[in-house]
C-alpha cells in the first residue's frame, strides 16, 4: 500500500502545502486549466523553482496535479476508487493489525470513562508542521487522541475545537511527548508505530473504526459507511460521526463522499481535504 514518501524536514513539508494550497486556491478559480508559466506567475515563483517544489512534494508535476483537483475529481474518484467496507469491516479489525497505509494500534476509551469529559484525563498537545499546514496533536500515554489543522480556521479556534470535546481534561503543552508520534503520524517517520486512542461515544467508535479500513488512494460513501456498521438508515448520524472524528488524517475522514460523487463537508475545511485526496491519489497513480 501507497505511503506518504519522507519529507527532508517538517518545515519544507509545511511549506510546500502552502504553495499547494495557494494553487489549488488559483485553479478553483479558473475556468479552464493553468499553464505552468501561468499558474507560477500566479504564485510568485519561476516555473522552474515551481515545478520543482512542486514535483518533490506531490510526486507529479502541477500538471497533471491539476487533473485531480476539477470540480468532478470527486465522482471520479468514487467512480473508479470506491472501496467496499461491509467485507472488510465483517472479518473484524485487530487492535494490532496494520491498518490502511500506516501501522497503527488502538484501544478505545470506556462509555462511562467518555461520559466523564475527560476528568482525571491528561492530554498533551502541541504544533507541528504537516504536509497539510500547521498540524495540532493531542495525546495520552496511551496514543494520540487528536489531531486537527489550522490552516483554514486558525491556530487558536483549532485548539478551542479539539480542546472543547474533554471539556475536564487537564491540558499540557508538551511537543516533546509527542514529537516522535507526529513524525511517525504525517509519514516523516513511516517505520514506527503509530499508536491511537480513540475518545468517543460507542457509535462514533464503530464509524471511525469503519473509516480505518479505507485503503489510501480510495474512497466510499456515508451510506457505505453506515451499512458497514450495521445501521444503514443512519446516514445522517454517520456522517456527523465522522465530522466529529478528532483524529484526521489517520482516521481517513477525507475518504468519506457523498453518495452523488459530492465531497461533502469537512471539519477542518473543504481545501484541507481537497488537498488530501489529491495527495493520496496523484501519489497512487505514481
Amino acid at each position: 500500500m501507497t505511503q506518504l514518501a519522507p519529507h527532508p524536514d517538517t518545515s519544507d513539508s509545511s511549506y510546500h502545502y502552502n504553495v499547494v494550497r495557494r494553487a489549488i486556491d488559483r485553479i478553483d478559480a479558473a475556468d479552464a486549466p493553468l499553464s505552468l508559466e501561468a499558474l507560477a506567475a500566479e504564485i510568485g515563483m519561476s516555473p522552474a523553482h515551481f515545478q520543482r517544489l512542486f514535483s518533490a512534494w506531490v510526486g507529479v508535476s502541477p500538471k497533471r496535479y491539476q487533473q485531480y483537483l476539477t470540480l468532478g475529481h470527486a465522482k471520479t474518484l468514487l467512480r473508479d476508487r470506491f472501496t467496499t467496507l461491509e467485507a472488510s469491516h465483517s472479518l473484524g479489525l485487530s487492535g494490532g493489525g496494520r491498518l490502511h497505509d500506516l501501522f497503527v494500534r488502538w484501544e478505545a476509551m470506556s462509555p462511562g470513562a467518555f461520559a466523564r469529559a475527560g476528568e482525571g484525563l491528561v492530554i498533551r498537545w502541541g504544533w507541528f508542521d504537516s504536509p497539510f499546514g500547521p498540524g495540532l496533536v493531542m495525546g495520552t500515554e496511551k496514543g494520540i487522541c487528536g489531531i486537527g489543522f489550522a490552516a483554514e480556521m486558525g491556530e487558536q479556534a483549532a485548539f478551542a475545537d479539539l480542546a472543547g470535546r474533554w471539556p475536564r481534561a487537564r491540558f499540557v503543552e508538551d511537543p516533546a511527548m509527542l514529537h516522535d508520534w507526529a513524525m511517525a503520524a504525517f509519514g516523516l517517520n513511516a517505520q514506527r508505530e503509530t499508536p491511537l486512542f480513540l475518545i468517543g461515544a460507542p457509535f462514533q467508535i464503530k464509524v471511525w473504526e469503519a473509516l480505518l479500513t479505507i485503503p489510501t488512494g480510495q474512497v466510499t460513501t456515508y451510506s457505505e459507511i453506515a451499512q458497514a456498521v450495521g445501521n444503514p438508515r443512519a446516514v445522517r448520524a454517520v456522517g456527523t460521526a465522522v465530522g466529529r472524528n478528532p483524529i484526521s488524517w489517520l482516521i481517513p475522514c477525507h475518504r468519506a463522499l457523498r453518495k452523488s460523487g459530492g465531497l461533502g463537508g469537512y471539519h477542518w475545511g473543504l481545501p484541507v481535504k481537497r488537498a488530501m485526496l489529491a495527495f493520496e491519489a496523484a501519489r497512487a497513480d505514481v
